[in-house]
């Protein structure tokens, strides 16, 4: 394991040729370990409620937007729209509220999406380990749950209020989540809240921690980048392309089975350039308002943030194989098992 000054001096070398070294060596681990194969997933927003209040999302409890809940006949049809561009794994996501998205709804929603895609994850307000277990049963095989920052004077600053200003209680979801028996946990970080280097650092240190005690989980990182929200900067974010792409390497050479996402927040050059690097599962045709596919001419809604790659998913099928990686949709531990 790095230290957290090697971490440092690695982000803020101006040399070149280390950046170009750094990501030749992750380039062939990623190729070692996943081949050719990258995996395809979309967002499905449920629900934009929210009792939290962070600084940096557009869905914060503060905002005012429109608020909308998906009734089980809009999210099927969102659901038929998302299958039918080929996608078999979905990410469904809801605003942190749990009045307007209780364990029931997501257990619907779970057991319905189970209809249409073969891999099933959550990115929805931590839990309790029973709650968990109930989501299991339904279908949810995947959890996705990042801490934002680890900086506990940073993280109190930007969560005001609501369960989320809890840091502990987040921290420890993993744990309750792996306990459960969810077979896949995505942990991340929001670039741009605190200083990266300690961000990337503590990040390493929890996944170090739930590997050793629950290796049988299938781990996937992400490191989503502060975006604006209808072109309105709630926040900035000061980690530049180079070192966005030395904390994709870094993370390949340190953690070299481990998946590592790329969302649609980042522009489609540096998402293409990317996927040469240690990316193993990227979205695609993503849309992050609630309803945002099916629903929009009946009620736009505002957006978590924005997205810079408005690629649909033929192009970047298209795309994949002109660079001869073969696209998977179903869920990504099939990544592995195909080699």
């Amino acid at each position: 394991m790095m230290t957290l000054q090697q971490i440092k001096k690695i982000l803020i070398d101006p040399d070149p040729r280390s950046l170009e070294e750094l990501a030749g060596q992750a380039a062939q681990l990623t190729r070692q370990y996943f081949g050719r194969a990258m995996g395809l997933y979309s967002p499905l927003y449920l629900s934009n409620f929210c009792s939290s209040h962070c600084t940096y999302c557009g869905f914060h409890s503060q905002n005012k937007i429109e608020r909308m809940k998906l009734a089980p006949e809009q999210y099927r049809k969102e659901m038929g729209f998302i299958h039918a561009q080929g996608i078999r794994n979905i990410l469904m996501l809801t605003g942190e509220s749990y009045k307007h998205t209780p364990v029931p709804y997501l257990k619907e929603a779970a057991a319905i999406a189970s209809e249409y895609f073969q891999g099933v994850s959550l990115e929805v307000h931590p839990m309790e380990t029973a709650e968990y277990k109930e989501l299991f049963a339904a279908g949810v095989d995947g959890i996705a749950v990042y801490q934002e920052t680890y900086d506990r004077a940073r993280y109190a600053q930007v969560h005001l209020s609501g369960y989320k200003k809890d840091y502990d209680f987040r921290y420890d979801t993993p744990r309750r989540a792996a306990e459960a028996g969810i077979r896949q946990i995505s942990l991340g970080i929001l670039l741009g809240l605190s200083d990266a280097a300690q961000d990337v650092f503590a990040l390493y240190q929890h996944l170090n921690e739930l590997e050793r005690s629950f290796p049988g989980v299938e781990y996937s990182l992400s490191f989503p980048r502060l975006r604006t929200v209808k072109t309105a900067a709630l926040a900035s974010c000061d980690v530049d392309d180079v070192q966005f792409v030395k904390i994709i390497a870094l993370t390949r050479l340190l953690f070299p089975r481990v998946g590592i996402n790329l969302s649609t927040r980042e522009e489609p050059k540096l998402r293409d350039h990317l996927l040469e690097i240690g990316i193993t599962r990227i979205s695609a045709g993503s849309n992050t308002s609630v309803g945002g596919y099916t629903l929009l001419e009946e009620k736009a809604q505002d957006p978590q943030f924005d997205i810079k790659d408005e690629r649909s998913v033929d192009e970047i099928v298209k795309l994949l194989k002109a660079k001869n990686f073969d696209p998977v949709f179903t869920d990504w531990r099939h990544i592995e098992n195909s080699l």
